[in-house]
């Protein structure tokens, strides 16, 4: 298993696009089939709850089928717009949160080939790749769906 780290990635905004890094928050067990790491964007200048953060699963349900997970959360702040007649201004919450939620299911049967082929396949459908690409291999996520290891 690799050892929980870092995890950088550009938001692929148009103009300038921006690197995230997500720090490693925590890795528990939750019972003898289930895995959760989490990581946080703390880099920023907002509260704990208005961090970026990142959940990868991995469960082995009673079937005896994987069921692997990725969540990202984008919480998005309010706007503050001026103080009361007192002078007091509210500190912005957590509007909203956007969430992308990645998961598969796989048999204990299956191979890495297979699982990297519909991870990779999934990817480029995502991304409107219409060229050959080398499909990534290293990774929390590939080493999650491919070789069904979690962090630790």
């Amino acid at each position: 298993m690799s050892a929980i780290a870092n995890i950088a990635a550009y938001d692929g905004t148009s103009g300038v696009q921006i690197l995230h890094t997500f720090v490693p928050v925590s890795v528990s067990r939750e019972g003898p089939n289930k895995v959760r790491s989490q990581w946080r964007e703390t880099g920023l200048a907002v509260p704990t709850i208005a961090q970026p953060r990142l959940d990868m699963v991995l469960e082995k349900l009673k079937s005896g089928i994987y069921r692997l997970e990725r969540r990202l959360v984008i919480p998005v702040m309010e706007s503050i717009s001026g103080q009361n007649s007192a002078g007091y201004t509210a500190a912005p919450k957590v509007a909203y949160e956007n969430t992308d939620i990645y998961i598969g299911f796989f048999s204990e049967r299956s191979d890495v080939a297979g699982r990297r082929l519909i991870r990779q396949l999934g990817v480029n459908i995502d991304g409107n790749v219409g060229t050959a690409v080398a499909p990534a291999t290293t990774g929390p996520l590939p080493e999650l769906f491919d070789l069904l290891v979690s962090q630790t």
